[in-house]
């Protein structure tokens, strides 16, 4: 096994560069599944409906996500502050009990998704046009679960175990396989929308292979059968340590249902009907959430540095790691908002503006999907940092604090989402992002100067400390 001690004493921009670049690709790619599905489907014959499909069924692979993370982080976070406090020796039974939690929460997603079936799918934003293609494409995708989970437990576990590559690599093979298999299966074979998904659960299949095949030359731990052995007391510290990322993502589920939802119900009042608003909000999810996870990916790759060096009591570096974090998410967040505001068109067409479907008039998806864009996406910069702070509370094992603003800003949105579109309709339901974004920024900013305040304190303390033993 290898030693951990460069976590605490490489520059911190190198280390952050090391870590977060293949987190975020590994993010990034993760996306690709869903939004290469939905590029092929939504230029294939089934064209806009194909979209509303997947995006019925995005939800439920958001909670088997938020399980993973809620295990793999958890790990993640546990494995790195372990190592910075010097009690590495119980990590590989974190790492099996996470796995083993990660497995078993993918069974009951499913068990859960079949026996509700089409009944749930209507729950989550379906409609008469787009259940069929939706459970064509959710049946087969449920069937991988268990598995994906694990592997995105394991993915978050590689990073912490200081191989962000490895990591990287194995999301990457299966993306490459699934951006191959799309067109093969979809238009090749003529399997639709099915073929979408039994592409998807190829790559899912292989990232998990390599991802497995990694437990056997880790760094900082030797995986065992005992590993696997349930036990509570080290699984709680993990879970603890988790919920603010599986927050994250139920909030993601949460908030993409009750827009589902809501974009369905005004839209039946407005000339755009119901399937064109939800349709348009799926494709401005995907976008969203490329970005968002860009900046969960440079706070994710922030956390073992984060963590290792909050354990080994060096805040000087951990201050300076904060630094960089909210400057690179800032950067890029600024970016992407300038694209998005000023070539919406050219991003909504690339997912199609109704595919081979003639039931679709183009024009009038362009007139509701082009500002609802710009409306939606507009504090995008308050999105991520806000997301990035959770993050980091979770890095330095501040729970308490980490879980309750990683939702803040989802409940700020559904709160919102329900009151504005009773003044505004259908485009309501659209401003009440920016809304929700401005008013989680306000509430997080002391927070954050606070923390500062107190690592501030925590670094002058170790230092009259060392001068005391000196």
């Amino acid at each position: 096994m290898e030693n951990s001690d460069y976590l605490g004493k490489e520059k911190v921009g190198k280390l952050l560069v090391k870590f977060a670049v293949p987190c975020i690709l590994s993010l990034i790619i993760s996306c690709l599944y869903n939004i290469v599905d939905q590029i092929f489907v939504g230029n294939s014959k089934v064209g806009y409906l194909g979209n509303a499909a997947t995006g019925v069924i995005f939800p439920i692979t958001v909670v088997g996500w938020g399980l993973s993370l809620f295990f793999g982080d958890g790990a993640a976070a546990w494995l790195s502050v372990s190592l910075g406090e010097g009690k590495g020796e119980k990590i590989h039974r974190g790492v099996g009990n996470a796995v083993l939690a990660s497995f078993l929460s993918g069974c009951i997603v499913i068990l859960i998704a079949y026996l509700w079936g089409d009944n749930l799918l209507m729950l989550l934003g379906g409609t008469e046009a787009n259940i069929p293609l939706a459970h064509d494409y959710g049946v087969i995708i449920y069937a991988m679960m268990p598995l994906a989970l694990v592997q995105n437990c394991l993915a978050a576990i590689i990073r912490a175990d200081g191989a962000p590559t490895y990591a990287m690599f194995a999301m990457t093979v299966g993306a490459v396989l699934n951006i191959i298999g799309d067109p093969v299966a979809i238009y090749a074979l003529d399997l639709g929308i099915q073929g979408a998904a039994y592409a998807t659960i190829l790559g899912q299949f292989v990232s998990f292979v390599i991802c497995a095949l990694y437990l056997v030359r880790s760094k900082t731990f030797r995986i065992q059968w005992k590993s696997f052995v349930p036990d509570f007391r080290i699984l709680s510290k993990i879970m603890a340590l988790g919920t603010s990322s599986f927050l994250t993502q139920l909030c993601i589920v949460a908030t993409t249902v009750v827009n589902n939802l809501l974009f369905v119900r005004y839209g039946k009042a407005s000339e755009f009907g119901a399937d064109i608003p939800l349709a348009a909000f799926v494709v401005i999810m995907k976008l969203f959430q490329i970005v968002l996870n860009v900046a969960i990916g440079i706070a994710a790759g922030a956390q073992p540095i984060v963590g290792y060096n909050y354990g080994a009591k060096n805040y000087g570096r951990v201050k300076r790691l904060l630094k960089l974090v909210l400057l690179w998410t800032a950067g890029i967040c600024l970016v992407f908002t300038a694209l998005f505001e000023t070539l919406p068109r050219a991003f909504i067409s690339m997912f199609g503006a109704g595919g081979g479907s003639e039931t679709l008039d183009a024009d009038l998806y362009m007139q509701f999907a082009v500002p609802c864009m710009r409306i939606y996406l507009m504090f995008l910069l308050f999105t991520c940092l806000q997301k990035v702070c959770a993050i980091f509370l979770q890095s330095i094992g501040r729970a308490k604090l980490a879980a309750p603003l990683s939702f803040l800003r989802d409940v700020l949105l559904i709160v919102c989402a329900f009151l504005v579109p009773l003044g505004l309709g259908v485009m309501g339901v659209a401003w009440a992002a920016p809304i929700a974004d401005a008013a989680a920024i306000l509430i997080t900013l002391p927070v954050m100067i606070w923390v500062w305040r107190n690592l501030a304190a925590q670094e002058r303390e170790a230092a009259e400390e060392s001068v005391k033993v000196d």
